[in-house]
């Protein structure tokens, strides 16, 4: 939905975190398993924001703000990045994906196998 919204804004650039051409450096160092494990924001001068926060100025973004306006207020805050903490933590099981430690050893089997035979290859 915020890609669609995001045609007539123009304002957030998303990144492929799983993508093989994903680098921390481009991203304020934020690694894969960092980025995968909460939602994470790069505004544009280069702070980082995570949980309701990131949801927060990203529907800001796109002249949605005022659906995540009322996490900025007690005790609405709490509640809110309460929740975010147990989706975070259990999202990928929710949605019908292995668990994150598990996202992360195929991964990184995968990108072993892809360097077999290129030793400048970094996992």
């Amino acid at each position: 939905m915020l890609r669609e919204r995001n045609k007539q804004y123009g304002t957030i650039k998303f990144v492929d975190i799983s993508s093989d051409d994903y680098s921390p450096e481009e991203n304020q160092g934020l690694d894969y398993k960092t980025v995968m494990g909460r939602i994470h924001a790069i505004l544009s001068d280069g702070t980082v924001v995570t949980d309701v926060e990131a949801f927060r100025k990203l529907y800001e973004q796109v002249g949605l703000g005022w659906v995540y306006a009322i996490t900025k207020y007690e005790p609405i805050a709490t509640i809110a990045y309460s929740i975010y903490g147990v989706w975070a933590k259990y999202r990928l099981q929710i949605t019908g994906r292995p668990p994150l430690e598990e996202v992360l050893e195929t991964r990184r089997k995968s990108k072993a196998d892809m360097c077999n035979d290129n030793s400048n290859c970094k996992i």
